[in-house]
């Protein structure tokens, strides 16, 4: 039995925008055919054929993406950021740690691996927006990969169900970008309430400005209210991701903020 983390980018995206841009490729091509010369013919075949362009692009834009997250390419990327993440973790002996948004359980299981003599929890919602993902999947990944100090549950990140200070550890990635309208801050200050003070925490997601406003600050903000330890890193620039292939991936600005509570 071997586990299976998905993508997310999942094929049926792929098949969806390449079956788009085939089909208005057609459409252009019925247009120039079935249709009498004139400004009518010019303007649907012009609004055609750049449908087809601007889907073909979308295509294969996603096609890379897809290839290079997977578990089974040659790039690994979600493989090397989701071990790069849990690497930052230490959770003591009967420690319990929590991964905020586990999607398919990996970051949740690389965790446990690390430390067998502590329990950690994965939480998601495993929305429609992913349907591939859910409880199921990530216990028959746990399963697959042997660990058993793992649990999971459903949760929601902007409302964990947990008293403050419940963990030793807390994780997460590539999680809070996904999440509409939310305060990126917010959510941060929400995952760190259930931090026990001098616990260890990683948390890892696209922080531009656009999304998450000035974490520089936020930084700041954190070391003001009595963290031992705060540091936010660059991993779109060599750590996990090179400056070209971060932009080609609409990843630029991917950063961990990681320290101790």
């Amino acid at each position: 039995m071997r586990p299976d983390y998905k993508n997310w980018v999942p094929k049926g995206m792929l098949y969806g925008f390449g079956g788009g841009a085939i089909a208005a490729a057609v459409l252009m091509a019925v247009f120039a055919v079935a249709l009498p010369a004139g400004a009518l013919k010019t303007a649907l075949m012009g609004i055609a054929g750049a449908a087809a362009a601007v889907l073909l692009v979308a295509a294969v834009w996603l096609l890379h993406l897809h290839n290079a997250f997977s578990y089974e390419g040659k790039r690994k990327l979600s493989k090397t950021i989701v071990e790069g993440v849990a690497a930052y973790v230490t959770i003591p002996e009967g420690g319990r740690c929590l991964d905020v948004g586990c999607g398919s359980g990996a970051l949740t299981i690389a965790c446990a691996r690390r430390s067998p003599g502590a329990a950690v929890l994965g939480v998601d919602r495993w929305g429609k927006e992913y349907a591939s993902y859910s409880r199921g999947l990530c216990e028959r990944n746990a399963r697959a990969e042997g660990v058993s100090n793992v649990a999971f549950r459903q949760g929601d990140a902007l409302r964990l169900d947990f008293p403050d200070e419940s963990f030793d550890a807390v994780v997460s990635n590539y999680v809070y970008h996904n999440i509409a309208g939310a305060d990126k801050q917010g959510c941060l200050r929400e995952t760190l309430r259930v931090l026990k003070k001098g616990g260890v925490f990683a948390l890892h997601d696209i922080m531009t400005p656009a999304r998450y406003g000035d974490m520089q600050a936020f930084v700041e903000e954190l070391k003001a209210a009595g963290y031992e330890k705060v540091e936010l890193i660059d991993t779109a620039d060599g750590m996990f991701l090179e400056k070209k292939e971060a932009l080609w991936l609409d990843l630029a600005g991917s950063a961990l903020l990681t320290g101790i509570k």
